[in-house]
């Protein structure tokens, strides 16, 4: 069953709520670990090294994905590009929705409020080995731009994957203006 897109809500995170982020990016560390690799540490936590710079980057922004009031995931954005030469553009550093909240259409929702708040370009990686991720965002960006994107590989530092660039500031106010999925 889908969501009824009144019942989604992406709200930025306050500083006061840092913490509560910082839980949900340990359930997404979790559930990303299948993909990277990774092992929590001698405290039992995954961590995220830049959880911090959330506040004190002027280009980084925090949101909480909400659902009738209820903690639903998160999207983190950011500028920090591999694909993109324009450092005015935006990326998705991290997108998570909780188990409980898939398949409803929630993230759909949750990713196309993300691009409507910015215009111009945007950049979405993902890992090489997540293939729902790459399902996902090539559905939700083709939905949102009408087939108007790029996807191309990407290596990094990290990781080997494929990302997905497109830009909405000439997309018109209808184009932008989505369905309930």
């Amino acid at each position: 069953m889908k969501e009824n897109r009144k019942n989604v809500e992406v709200l930025e995170v306050e500083d006061d709520q840092k913490s509560i982020l910082r839980q949900l990016l340990e359930l997404y560390e979790y559930d990303f670990s299948e993909y990277n690799d990774q092992d929590v540490n001698e405290h039992g936590y995954y961590g995220y090294k830049y959880l911090d710079h959330y506040w004190t980057d002027a280009n980084r922004y925090p949101f909480f994905i909400m659902v009738e009031n209820k903690y639903a995931g998160f999207v983190l954005v950011n500028s920090h590009n591999y694909l993109l030469d324009d450092d005015q553009g935006r990326s998705i550093a991290e997108f998570f929705i909780m188990r409980k909240y898939r398949r409803k259409g929630v993230g759909s929702e949750a990713a196309k409020q993300i691009f409507d708040k910015y215009r111009g370009w945007w950049e979405v990686r993902q890992h090489g080995g997540n293939e729902p991720s790459k399902l996902f965002w090539r559905r939700v960006i083709d939905e949102y731009t009408a087939g108007q994107f790029t996807q191309m590989d990407v290596s990094t530092e990290k990781w080997v994957g494929q990302g997905i660039i497109f830009n909405n500031s000439r997309m018109r106010k209808a184009q932008i203006l989505h369905d309930p999925v």
